[in-house]
């Protein structure tokens, strides 16, 4: 970077130092300074001096040229990187476009002479600027108007609707839960996965924080997405582009936003977000929703051994769990609490929030009913 920077310094000083010689130069060969003829070794001395003057102008000039170029580099940069890629490329054939119309122009407006030339380098100027701005502003009917011609028809169309279609944008929650690593990892999911720079933003925000729950929560989402990120198997790309994202406070209304833009998907946990991204159009994939769709069918009259681990709410109940979490209220099973025994399905019910089966113990309808005809032998025989 040093070498750069002195090689650059040195180039301004000898362009300082040129211009400074034609203009001693130029000012000699027009007698604009009246030199006798029995001195001609002024001559020289004028040159010689405006190079020197330029050499110190140069000298003087050169660190504020160089800070002001590198100021003006980081602000284009800065700006070139939020612009999306889509509007950089439009943008500069519609730039090429204008200045070829100005060039060809030119060619006229120069026969005018200096009024001729004056007009052209205005006019390059605005259409150069036309040509950029109604690239950028029009690109959508720009690519409709290509996508309608057969060359550009259809395959190439349903090839940009399929690479939106297996884009998918992780939220925070989903992230953090961090079973969407194994489902990548399994080939249930494909594609890119976009993870939202306001989004890595959230999360080193709650890995930051004073409750302890709270930031091994975050910190495990940024391990979880490192991991995600070096896996050879799984695409995953920090997404910087918020133009126009940067005035929506929430960051679940910037991902709805962002879905839209994209034509993306959103992957998510929050019953919320899921919602609301439905209602903007956008589509979702919810992985509670995938957990529930993927858990064994249960019928009523099915049977099944489960270990009652604890007390229900209502008396005499017992809890069970399934191995996958799903929750099994046996009726009558707080008697057999730590023992493992078999049940039978009387009804499933499904919730938002999951799957609850309600059972009873094997066997219950058999002792009731030997219960009913002991208790009926005894009133025959009172």
């Amino acid at each position: 970077m040093k070498i750069i920077r002195k090689t650059i310094y040195g180039l301004i000083i000898l362009l300082f130092a040129s211009l400074g010689f034609w203009v001693g130069l130029y000012i000699v060969s027009n007698d604009l300074v009246m030199v006798p003829d029995t001195l001609p070794q002024l001559e020289l001395g004028v040159i010689a001096l405006g190079a020197l003057l330029g050499l110190l102008v140069g000298v003087v000039s050169a660190p504020w040229i160089i800070r002001g170029g590198l100021k003006l580099t980081v602000v284009v940069d800065q700006h070139l990187v939020k612009t999306p890629t889509q509007d950089l490329i439009m943008g500069s054939l519609g730039l090429i476009f204008g200045l070829i119309i100005a060039n060809l122009l030119g060619a006229i407006l120069s026969t005018m002479g200096a009024i001729g030339k004056a007009i052209w380098l205005l006019g390059t100027l605005l259409l150069g600027y036309l040509g950029l701005s109604v690239a950028v502003k029009k690109r959508e009917d720009i690519v409709s108007l290509f996508s309608s011609l057969p060359r550009f028809g259809k395959e190439k169309l349903t090839k940009a609707e399929t690479k939106a279609q297996q884009t998918k944008v992780l939220d925070t929650s989903v992230i953090i839960d961090g079973r969407i690593s194994e489902l990548c990892q399994s080939g249930f999911i494909e594609g890119v996965l976009l993870v939202p720079v306001f989004v890595v933003d959230e999360l080193r925000h709650i890995a930051d924080s004073a409750d302890l729950l709270k930031r091994n929560r975050g910190r495990r989402g940024l391990d979880i997405l490192n991991a995600m990120k070096k896996s050879a198997d799984i695409k995953v790309q920090i997404y910087e582009n918020t133009k126009g994202l940067d005035d929506i406070a929430e960051v679940d209304a910037k991902l709805v936003k962002l879905g839209q833009k994209l034509g993306a998907k959103i992957i998510t946990n929050d019953y919320n977000l899921n919602k609301v991204a439905e209602l903007q159009g956008v589509k979702v994939l919810n992985i509670n929703e995938l957990a529930n769709a993927i858990k064994p069918v249960v019928l009523p009259g099915e049977e099944m051994t489960v270990m009652v681990v604890k007390d229900g709410k209502e008396m005499g109940q017992g809890v069970a769990y399934l191995d996958d979490g799903t929750m099994i209220v046996v009726d009558g099973g707080k008697r057999y609490m730590g023992q493992t025994i078999s049940v039978l399905v009387t009804s499933v019910l499904q919730t938002a929030a999951g799957r609850m089966i309600f059972a009873k113990p094997k066997g219950t309808d058999k002792r009731a009913e030997a219960a009913g005809q002991v208790v009926g032998g005894v009133n025959a025989i009172g």
